[in-house]
């Protein structure tokens, strides 16, 4: 198809640099945290939030904890979890700002789903000239040349969150991906968008025994978006991680480890707990509540204990020494790590959230409000996005652990239909303004036990669960084709509705969210995009 011809002008330009802020003349200047970190004038931290702490060896599953036996059977009575909630770990991308999704990263069609295509005008308003829309055939084999499938979910070819992915995921670990796209308005340019889903992931049960929420921002949500009010829980707000430093300082074991071994730490510590509990089994304390004082004490040197067992070497928490994450072998080279600091605030959050130190964790990037006059910048800035989100499926895939990945933005962008042929442009549309009518949300899920399967009894019925909403054939937004098409609160409920499926739980959303707004079950089965990874919770 021919490149359409008088919307397409040349323009040559080098783009902004990767962490240089945005100056937009139709903005006003940046005056709140959320303004600054979504035109990149100050940097977008990771949030977390608390997990199993078996997580922090190799293979969480095969790691048995070197407590003595009559010890282990306290943990229980004590609430000490070994293995935490044992919820699918969850990690969500908040992109400050107003980053592309649609279109020209993740496809997004009509009724039928991410190919059933749009007009070229609408894939020109998605970045997209008529040369690289993906209903283009190569004429040698009849196929669009602009799809790739690798994820399982449809990406345009060049997307560069694919590129960014492909670049930091293994082959071998790609066909156990897959994923499902949400098109859904959300205003521009502001943190008023309640797109932040952690509280609610906390609710239907992932937590952790080292910390429940940690965000990158000190604000409730502990990102850039707010929490959905009703689903604000203010005992586990989030506690702020945003470097290596700050995990491996989350744990203190006091002066006793380091005088000692971390072995003869633990023993210590145990002959007081047996001590202390033969003393209190003699002795009352003349409190009201007896039997409760004593539980506190008991359990307070039992957790002591655990915590000097799992932890004693605050190093074993370091993503920097973990050779999946950093080094010849890992994910991240060692100048890779040393130099960009998304990728160190990455690495913190995978770290905690996919070893099961952590159950979910947000990680906010900023400087996503790149409609500067060019293309070159938003390629770059999504070029980075996609290799920290492949950095977490691929260590996902190394630990063997399933994830659950979502990735949101405040609003989006659209082009007028000229070209940026610079190297980085990569002859695509120039980024020239916000448009909330063009804003998508999508998840991808790692299932280390095979593909994760699309519900629908065929093709053309798992295209539908895939694709949760359309766009009209002009690339904007269908606000009637989902419930959370026009509402970010219901989009949120969405992909927890979606979060619980995984475990096999959807039928008891209602029970947790009483109130929600996704209509009956025979609806929120239409807005369901898999079967189960796991069910209920992971031995």
């Amino acid at each position: 198809m021919a490149r359409l011809s008088s919307h397409y002008f040349k323009k040559r330009t080098t783009g902004a640099g990767l962490d240089t802020p945005m100056r937009h003349n139709d903005h006003s200047r940046p005056v709140t945290r959320r303004e600054f970190i979504a035109q990149g004038f100050c940097a977008g931290a990771a949030t977390v939030m608390g997990g199993s702490v078996l997580g922090l060896f190799a293979s969480p599953r095969k790691a048995h904890a070197t407590l003595s036996a009559d010890l282990e059977a306290l943990k229980t009575q004590c609430g000490i979890a070994s293995q935490g909630a044992g919820k699918i770990p969850f990690i969500t991308f908040d992109l400050a700002g107003g980053a592309n999704i649609a279109g020209s990263n993740v496809l997004i069609g009509g009724q039928g789903g991410q190919l059933d295509f749009l007009s070229t005008a609408g894939y020109s308003r998605q970045g997209l000239p008529g040369d690289m829309v993906p209903s283009v055939a190569n004429p040698d084999t009849g196929l669009s040349d602009f799809i790739n499938q690798e994820l399982g979910l449809s990406f345009h070819s060049d997307s560069a969150f694919l590129r960014g992915i492909l670049e930091k995921v293994g082959v071998s670990h790609r066909a156990n991906i897959n994923g499902a796209v949400l098109p859904a308005r959300s205003e521009n340019d502001t943190g008023n968008n309640p797109h932040n889903p952690m509280y609610g992931i906390n609710r239907v049960g992932a937590d952790g025994s080292l910390l429940t929420l940690v965000g990158s921002q000190n604000s409730d949500s502990g990102g850039n978006s707010m929490a959905p009010f009703s689903m604000i829980n203010p005992a586990v707000r989030p506690t702020k991680i945003d470097r290596p430093s700050d995990v491996t300082g989350l744990v203190d074991t006091g002066d006793l480890v380091g005088l000692l071994s971390q072995q003869d730490s633990v023993a210590v510590m145990e002959s007081i707990q047996r001590i202390s509990d033969s003393r209190l089994n003699n002795v009352s304390t003349a409190i009201t509540r007896d039997e409760v004082i004593k539980d506190m004490v008991r359990c307070g040197y039992v957790k002591s204990a655990d915590i000097t067992d799992r932890f004693g070497d605050p190093s074993t928490l370091d993503p920097y020494l973990d050779v999946d994450i950093v080094g010849p072998g890992g994910i991240f080279t060692q100048e890779e790590f040393n130099s960009d600091r998304e990728f160190r605030k990455t690495a913190s959050v995978m770290k905690l959230v996919i070893n099961g130190f952590a159950g979910a964790g947000t990680v906010t990037m900023g400087g996503y409000d790149y409609h500067d006059g060019s293309r070159a910048t938003g390629e770059t800035r999504d070029l980075r996005a996609g290799r920290c989100i492949g950095a977490c499926l691929e260590y996902a895939a190394r630990v063997g652990m399933p994830l659950m990945l979502y990735v949101s933005s405040d609003g989006s962008v659209a082009s007028n239909g000229m070209i940026d042929d610079s190297a980085n442009g990569r002859g695509k549309g120039v980024w020239t303004g916000d448009n909330s009518s063009t804003s998508a949300s999508f998840f991808l899920v790692y299932n280390p036990n095979g593909v994760p399967q699309l519900m629908g009894a065929n093709a053309d019925e798992q295209a539908m669960r895939q694709q949760i909403g359309f766009m009209r054939r002009d690339g904007s937004v269908e606000t009637a084709s989902a419930p959370s098409a026009n509402n970010v609160n219901l989009l949120v409920e969405t992909v927890i509705l979606n979060y619980l499926a995984l475990h096999g739980e959807q039928h008891r959303f209602a029970e947790y969210f009483p109130a929600h707004g996704l209509g009956n079950a025979a609806l929120m089965d239409r807005l369901t995009a898999f079967e189960p990874i796991v069910q209920g919770t992971m031995a």
